[in-house]
């Protein structure tokens, strides 16, 4: 065997040692960029600043991580994690940042593998941090241009990663409901109401979401939950009161009307639902009442005219059961006020069959047979 010089020798061992101390020296370059930033923030520096530091610390990094022994040291991929996670979101053109953000995920999942100990963790949970909030511009990019399955993908994990952010949630669960992931909107829709968000949108939503996966239960409570947080909100309180008459609770909606209609004095619906729950319990008297109260809000509200026509037929026709000494004068007096009403509603909407039926039917009791033959001819073009 060939013996190497002894001057040779240390030539090399000396060459070595230069290495890997260059290779030491280059990651506490990588290691100063950190402080080096911090300084620049707190010394309120510009991006072009902050950004040459980060830089001369990503290439420290990098010679590092070429090196067989720094390679192996997760310092080294942890330090590369945070300086590039950080250019991602501060880099203002958008295939620098991209790029580093590539770098920056896997320079994670590197650091996350070698550091058993996880003596780095604080820088990779920064960098994880970064990552985030660059996956949320890309998100909010993604829905500014209608690529919702996108914006969803991504918005969920930040918000998994941020679950005590509102905004976020409902953000996520807004792109869900573009993809129609109707169970994930649910979700998302739920931890902003759990997190304290009030808006009474939020509540209407989750109702109707829980409303069509036949969870009646759930979605009154949803809206049970917004009407707590906000007091006779007029578009909570109505969907509040159909959902209950649609579930067939017709004496809690009463209830629910009566107890809003104490505070408010201005809601046309009110006074219709609170006239149909009237009517529909043969009060007619109070429905027609309701149902005035409503016109003088809206003297063209076809809803309550047609339904206060159809109470005062429904009133006339108790009369002649009634069989009273003037109960042919309470029929005539109704059947007119009936008239009056379903004319007005005729005249808002021409087209609605029910409006006309009911007008044949008054014609034909006053024996108006050509009313009768004229609104009969109407029908038929319908």
């Amino acid at each position: 065997m060939k013996k190497i010089p002894l001057l040779i020798l240390i030539f090399l061992v000396n060459m070595g040692v230069k290495t890997a101390h260059a290779q030491k020296s280059q990651l506490q370059i990588a290691r100063n960029s950190i402080g080096k930033l911090q300084a620049a923030i707190n010394n309120k520096k510009d991006n072009k600043a902050q950004l040459d530091i980060l830089g001369e610390g990503v290439r420290a990094a990098e010679a590092a991580q070429n090196d067989r022994k720094t390679k192996k040291w997760p310092e080294t991929w942890a330090i590369k994690a945070y300086l590039s996670s950080y250019i991602s979101i501060l880099d203002g053109d958008e295939g620098n940042s991209d790029r580093f953000y590539g770098l920056a995920v896997d320079a994670i999942d590197s650091a996350k593998r070698l550091d058993k100990f996880q003596d780095n963790a604080r820088l990779v949970e920064a960098s994880i941090y970064n990552i985030n909030i660059k996956k949320q511009n890309k998100a909010n990019n993604a829905f500014k241009n209608n690529d919702f399955t996108t914006a969803f993908n991504l918005l969920k994990e930040v918000s998994d990663f941020f679950p005590k952010d509102t905004s976020l949630a409902i953000n996520t669960a807004l792109s869900a409901q573009n993809i129609r992931a109707f169970d994930s909107s649910l979700i998302y829709f739920q931890r902003a109401k759990d997190n304290g968000a009030k808006d009474p949108a939020i509540f209407q939503t989750l109702s109707k979401l829980y409303s069509s996966k036949f969870e009646q239960e759930n979605a009154l409570k949803a809206l049970e939950e917004g009407i707590a947080s906000n007091p006779y909100n007029a578009n909570l309180t109505n969907d509040y009161i159909n959902l209950l008459l649609d579930n067939e609770k017709y004496a809690e909606a009463i209830r629910v009307i009566e107890q809003n209609l104490k505070v408010t004095t201005n809601n046309k619906l009110l006074f219709f639902l609170y006239g149909y729950l009237q009517q529909k319990a043969s009060g007619y008297n109070t429905a027609t009442l309701a149902y005035n109260k409503a016109l003088e809000l809206d003297e063209n509200y076809f809803d309550a005219l047609y339904q206060l026509g159809l109470a005062y037929v429904d009133t006339a026709n108790e009369a002649l059961k009634a069989k009273s000494t003037d109960g042919n004068q309470k029929f005539a007096a109704s059947i007119n006020r009936a008239e009056v009403a379903l004319l007005q509603a005729h005249e808002i909407n021409q087209n609605d069959k029910s409006t006309v039926e009911l007008l044949i039917e008054i014609y034909t009791r006053k024996n108006k047979l050509d009313k009768v033959q004229e609104l009969k001819s109407k029908l038929e073009e319908f």
